[in-house]
């Protein structure tokens, strides 16, 4: 019988457990990382988290207006190179999680020009973008890309690409959004080609060895939001690319309060249909549950974000007491 404490592979990282710190919003002006953030980390590695995926970080310094932490320049690194040995004091594993926001516009926009696959009003923003370019396009895979670069001169661990929760990869894959006529809209193979190019050119920038992961989408929650079919369709093509795992997430503001493992039949099935390790994320607090997920589906890891909001350190609650985490 596997646990969720048993040792296991994924890709080129040996984890100690099954436990993903899921990344959450963090508030961090002009991108820098500081103190108070520092520490937070210091308290989940302390906590007995196996890997902890940061909040998401701008791979473009045309976003930069937003507080959000960034990657998008060399002068980051040595602050990211002190936050990822701290991590590794306590043998825990960090990811950094990489990001386009786009018209789910975070912060004041301060009069930058706004892209996204297509001039669609943003329905939670309110924002009209501007279409991407092919041109622009190219400009943000390489961003990506270079993004990545940075992370593994800083040490990480590896990276995620956020394409989840409506941010400019996500809104490639939705009909809603992406209403182009060329190459990268349309049919689904069209509008997954977005992802895929982006995932391709940063696994160019990084090699084979450094752990790439990606954060998606199994629904919008709302009308012409991303179909199911098209979401087994790009992890198909995402596992063939050579994707390390990929994490099931989704409108998760959707669920009361005291709703468990929110996307469990969504991510059974990707699991089902693929070899690439699939993370569970939202919803994950009770480990009698998480422990059945995990020995009666294929699905190999769990992401918790608030739940170690509130308590850092409760996953040694799980282990020492099997407590459900409410």
């Amino acid at each position: 019988m596997k646990t969720l404490f048993d040792t296991s592979r994924l890709g080129t990282m040996t984890l100690k457990n099954r436990f993903i710190r899921a990344a959450v919003h963090e508030t961090l002006p002009q991108g820098r990382l500081n103190e108070h953030i520092v520490a937070v980390y210091k308290k989940l590695a302390q906590g007995g988290v196996g890997t902890i995926i940061t909040g998401f970080a701008l791979v473009d310094a045309a976003e930069k207006a937003f507080p959000l932490l960034g990657m998008y320049e060399d002068s980051f690194l040595e602050d990211h190179k002190r936050l990822v040995d701290l991590v590794h004091t306590y043998t825990a594993h960090i990811i950094l999680q990489l990001v386009y926001v786009g018209s789910y516009v975070m912060g004041d926009p301060q009069g930058m020009t706004v892209l996204a696959p297509s001039a669609v009003e943003n329905l939670n923003t309110h924002i009209m973008p501007q279409e991407l370019s092919l041109e622009g396009i190219k400009h943000i895979q390489k961003q990506f890309a270079q993004a990545a670069r940075r992370a593994k001169q800083a040490g990480y661990d590896g990276v995620e690409l956020h394409a989840a929760h409506g941010f400019l990869l996500s809104q490639f894959m939705t009909p809603y959004y992406n209403r182009r006529t060329d190459a990268y809209g349309g049919s689904v193979q069209n509008r997954a080609r977005m992802t895929i190019e982006t995932c391709q050119a940063v696994r160019y920038e990084v090699g084979d060895d450094f752990p790439l992961w990606i954060k998606i989408n199994v629904r919008d929650g709302f009308a012409e939001g991303v179909r199911f079919d098209d979401v087994l369709y790009l992890c198909a093509q995402l596992s063939q690319t050579g994707i390390d795992a990929i994490e099931i997430s989704g409108p998760f503001t959707a669920f009361p309060n005291k709703a468990t493992s929110f996307f469990k039949k969504e991510a059974e099935k990707i699991a089902a249909e693929q070899d690439t390790p699939i993370i569970l994320t939202g919803g994950n607090r009770d480990p009698k549950e998480m422990t059945e997920i995990l020995n009666t589906t294929r699905i190999a890891y769990f992401g918790l974000a608030r739940p170690l909001m509130k308590e850092p350190d409760v996953i040694r609650g799980f282990q020492q007491e099997g407590i459900r985490y409410i």
